[in-house]
């Protein structure tokens, strides 16, 4: 099973640890992208209108500067840097010793500067969405697709995918079909009509890919889109639309009405 993830638009900068080395990251065959990435970005943040490029305000100029020293500054393991609704649920730091091996081999972050990520990678604190369009490499999410095709293609080969990724970050690779499910989220309210939420949905994205880490580490792998869905009905009302060889399916997790 393979679980995609977005990162968070709020990162948590380490305050210690080595500096990002050379080819350290999951997935070397982006090293040289990366690369390109990181000194585009350290030169855009330099300029007079890098708030406006990188689409921020004001109030995340330090963030902005940050990027400016991607190279020397400490990084930590991304799912400590990365933080926000899904993550603070997630609450990867509290996963047993074999969820967390789970995670380890199962969770993917699709990221606008490195990618694709795995848990244990140890990146710093930076600030760039992939839906920006920096100069000299354009829309990022149209500019990883060939880049993360061949590479995530083979992670997910003979596995099934759990797509918990919004839209940018979506766009940036598209596994295969018939072996995805995107997770969505529907509120019910007082009177049983549905609605599609966000805040929720990205608190229950991180709770879901908790869950079936927890599941795997105890009960074994899940193997089929059907065997996930059985799997989150142990705790939530889920209904599955089947993927197809064109069309990935969809997992729907359904809120009860919240608490008065």
């Amino acid at each position: 099973m393979l679980i995609l993830l977005p990162p968070s638009e709020s990162k948590t900068a380490p305050v210690s640890g080595a500096p990002i080395a050379r080819g350290a990251l999951s997935f070397p065959e982006l090293t040289e992208d990366r690369e390109r990435l990181v000194a585009t970005l350290a030169h855009v943040s330099g300029q007079k209108n890098a708030l406006a490029v990188l689409g921020v305000g004001q109030s995340l100029a330090d963030d902005v500067a940050r990027n400016r020293e991607l190279l020397t500054a400490p990084s930590g393991p991304a799912l400590s840097v990365y933080s926000g609704v899904l993550y603070d649920a997630l609450d990867a730091a509290s996963l047993s010793d074999a969820a967390r091996e789970v995670a380890d081999r199962s969770l993917v972050v699709i990221s606008a500067l490195w990618g694709a990520v795995r848990p244990h990678d140890h990146i710093p604190a930076y600030r760039l969405s992939m839906g920006t369009d920096l100069p000299r490499h354009g829309k990022l999410n149209t500019w990883w697709k060939p880049r993360l095709f061949p590479v995530l293609g083979q992670a997910a080969a003979g596995r099934v995918v759990v797509d918990c990724r919004s839209a940018a970050y979506a766009a940036a690779w598209k596994p295969p079909a018939a072996r995805t499910v995107a997770v969505r989220v529907e509120q019910l309210n007082e009177t049983g009509k549905r609605s599609v939420v966000s805040h929720n949905a990205k608190h229950t994205r991180g709770l879901v890919a908790r869950f079936l880490c927890e599941h795997v580490a105890a009960h074994g792998t899940l193997e089929t889109v059907e065997a996930v869905r059985a799997a989150l009905a142990q705790r939530w009302t889920v209904e599955l639309t089947e993927p197809t060889a064109r069309k990935a399916g969809t997992l729907t997790v359904v809120l009860d009405p919240p608490a008065k």
